[in-house]
């Protein structure tokens, strides 16, 4: 036995050790999660969560906490639903400040996905740091603190100028490195994987995946309820720009002038709600396995490569929301699966390439091995590279698949509500702002807490009701005939 073959066992030990320990697939923790929440037994789900983190460290993860924190938020638990989300929300800071101070240390860590991606710290999909502020501030609104919320959605804008920076380094950074290596694969060179599901046209029509509508339509409302109408135009118009032909968004820009009138507030009878309708749950990215062959020493060795793959969605979007008797506009704002998709597609490039790099090193290493140990070391080297081999399939799938908004004046009290027929019972609205978020979850209807801003102005009394003034009736004054007082002459007698 030759001493290169110990030397390469060596090395190969931690690395399928780690495949078979420290790689568990997200995928897998998720459907447990699923399967026991179909009802709405969200305790129980925690608890499978927690099973699958059943570590200190694991407890601290990005993903775990903002699982957690959704969550609890499902469960009507706000408070320790918004401390889960805090600590994946100092998480995504340590992030942001890397890519702002030290971007090269962030690009640095790609190379961890020379051995597998699912080995990459999992910093989070860029969506997925947007929506986190946005939880955050849909948190707060429900237990009415809206200046804090105010906070939150100020960071959302910040946080997409970060990304947006980051990404285009982070693309040209993968472009150089593959090219020096000499890998130039593309997804379209995939045989089999579905390059449809990316190029869908609802993909493509995405500005980038990481911005949506609902962030900026939510700003929007906020700054307006908190009577910043300066700062609410932007989040309406972001939002429409974000979502182009969507009449509820357009009407939150164009009836904004009036709305904010000191005239019409003190005339205001109703209150302003926000309807927020989610459905589903978030995709899975489930990977999908390639063989390709990579050119080793004069000739071609076959390596196992895996990629994730999003299915489009078959579940169909819902379009009534009933409040009584009246029926109230519906407008799409989120659909995470086309965004999911559409931060894959931007992915794949760099994904592609760092995985046709990975299999070069690990077509090398079988090659060195099949040298040094024959046909053992050759087997050994294929079960390493497929035991590591596993697209990483991390995402934070108890969001919800998509999110719907309605808005409405209503005049304040108890209103039966329902969506699609699906009855969520009685809510109570109040207050001259309101927000009323709404889940379709599995099999069940769940109305979260009623975030209230401000009071209705009161009832100002009506004036004192004026009398016409009565007609007095004419006095008829009758004229005394003119008589003569003249005493008639004497006749001559």
């Amino acid at each position: 036995m030759k001493k290169g073959y110990l030397s390469w066992l060596a090395l190969l030990a931690p690395v399928i050790l780690a495949g078979c320990v420290t790689m568990q697939s997200h995928n897998e923790t998720a459907t447990l999660v699923k399967a026991s929440s179909t009802t709405g037994d969200f305790k129980a789900s925690l608890v499978q969560l927690d099973q699958r983190h059943d570590s200190a460290d694991a407890k601290k993860e990005l993903l775990y906490n903002m699982e957690r924190g959704e969550l609890l938020r499902l469960d009507r638990q706000y408070e320790p639903s918004t401390a889960a989300f805090l600590l994946a929300d100092a998480k995504v800071n340590e992030w942001e400040e890397a890519a702002k101070t030290d971007p090269q240390r962030l690009l640095g860590m790609l190379g961890a996905s020379v051995i597998s991606e699912r080995m990459k710290v999992y910093e989070g999909q860029d969506y997925e740091k947007v929506w986190l502020t946005t939880r955050l501030a849909l948190n707060r609104i429900s237990q009415s603190n809206f200046d804090q919320a105010r906070v939150d959605v100020k960071r959302t804008h910040e946080r997409e100028a970060v990304i947006a920076e980051f990404r285009a380094k982070e693309t040209s950074e993968a472009e150089e490195e593959a090219k020096s290596k000499g890998a130039q694969t593309t997804s379209t060179e995939l045989n089999g994987y579905p390059v449809e599901s990316l190029n869908d046209p609802e993909v493509l029509a995405l500005k980038n995946g990481y911005q949506n509508a609902l962030s900026h339509y939510l700003a929007g409302f906020l700054y307006e309820s908190l009577n910043e109408s300066g700062l609410a135009a932007p989040g309406y118009r972001k939002a429409i720009e974000l979502r182009p032909g969507s009449a509820i968004l357009e009407e939150g820009l164009r009836g904004l002038d009036a709305r904010s009138g000191i005239t019409w507030k003190r005339r205001q009878r109703q209150t302003d709600v926000l309807f927020l309708v989610e459905t589903g749950t978030a995709p899975a990215r489930v990977p999908k396995g390639f063989t390709i062959p990579i050119p080793v020493g004069g000739g071609f060795r076959t390596v196992s490569i895996s990629y994730p793959v999003i299915e489009a969605s078959t579940s169909t979007p819902v379009t009534t929301l009933k409040v009584g008797d009246r029926e109230v506009a519906l407008s799409s704002v989120v659909d995470l699966n086309v965004m999911s998709r559409r931060v894959l597609k931007d992915e794949m490039p760099g994904m592609v390439l760092r995985g046709v790099t990975r299999a070069i090193a690990k077509g090398i290493m079988q090659d060195q091995l099949s040298k040094n140990a024959g046909i053992f070391g050759s087997i050994i080297g294929s079960v390493a590279s497929a035991v590591t081999e596993q697209a990483d399939d991390r995402m934070w799938r108890m969001l919800p698949e998509r999110v719907f908004v309605a808005r409405a004046h209503l005049p304040p009290g108890e209103h039966k509500v329902s969506v699609d027929g699906r009855d969520f019972g009685t809510v109570k609205i109040d207050g001259q702002y309101a927000v009323v978020p709404l889940r379709v979850y599995e099999t069940v209807a769940l109305v979260g807490e009623v975030g209230i801003l401000g009071k209705l102005p009161d009832q100002e009394p009506p004036p004192p009701k004026v009398e016409p003034p009565v007609k007095s009736k004419a006095k008829v004054v009758k004229k005394k005939s003119q008589t003569n007082t003249t005493a008639p002459q004497s006749q001559a007698k």
